[in-house]
């Protein structure tokens, strides 16, 4: 089920480049797995979209993509920056410390934490039958430097140095208005964008 107007964009998008594509994928780590908390990892995660390619190879056969629709864009520094903070303030509570509101490396645990990672790469490979693939973060739009988000080395090594990148609302819409039809598309967003194309109005902007 496509959750969100930004989730149907990048299915539409995916679709449009010959993925076949499947959506809130659910994933959690093992009983054995080490670090294992119960209370802290029972509740599954899912990713938004995922997305194989027969005719592609390496990892970008399988792109698996992580969507946050923010109205206010995301900026990778900003993130890390925030991912860190979180991390120890999790130390800190265990020691008795509190702290209110949701730590910013939830949003991404399978950047973060290894359980997780593992957990969610073998989700994928027992789904795709590969351990490659693109993660891929959409967003709105992005705010200042990616550079060191796909450099970052806690998330190199928690996805075996698979790449990391993002993809922007901006970059789904070229892409679709240069590649839409005037065959009737599959869904409500695809179609609202053939209607904008046959409408000309894009052309009007430039």
């Amino acid at each position: 089920m496509k959750e969100d107007i930004l989730e149907q964009l990048v299915d539409d998008y995916l679709q449009a480049k010959g993925y076949f594509t499947r959506h809130n994928v659910k994933f959690k780590p093992t009983k054995e797995a080490i670090g294992y908390v119960s209370k802290k990892d029972s509740v599954a995660s899912d990713v938004d979209v995922v997305g194989f390619n027969p005719l592609c190879e390496g990892p970008d056969q399988v792109w698996v993509v992580s969507c946050k629709s923010w109205q206010a864009g995301f900026n990778p520094n900003r993130f890390i920056t925030d991912i860190e903070k979180g991390i120890e303030q999790e130390k800190e509570m265990e020691q008795g410390k509190k702290f209110s509101g949701r730590p910013a490396w939830k949003y991404v645990r399978e950047l973060v934490k290894k359980k997780w990672a593992d957990a969610f790469i073998a989700r994928i490979e027992k789904l795709t039958g590969t351990r490659s693939f693109t993660y891929v973060i959409a967003v709105t739009r992005l705010i200042g430097d990616k550079t060191e988000w796909g450099k970052y080395e806690l998330f190199k090594q928690n996805l075996g140095g698979n790449p990391i990148k993002f993809l922007t609302v901006d970059e789904i819409l070229d892409y679709l208005h240069e590649h839409t039809t005037k065959t009737i598309a599959s869904s409500e967003v695809g179609r609202l964008l053939q209607v904008i194309k046959a409408s000309g109005w894009m052309n009007k902007k430039d």
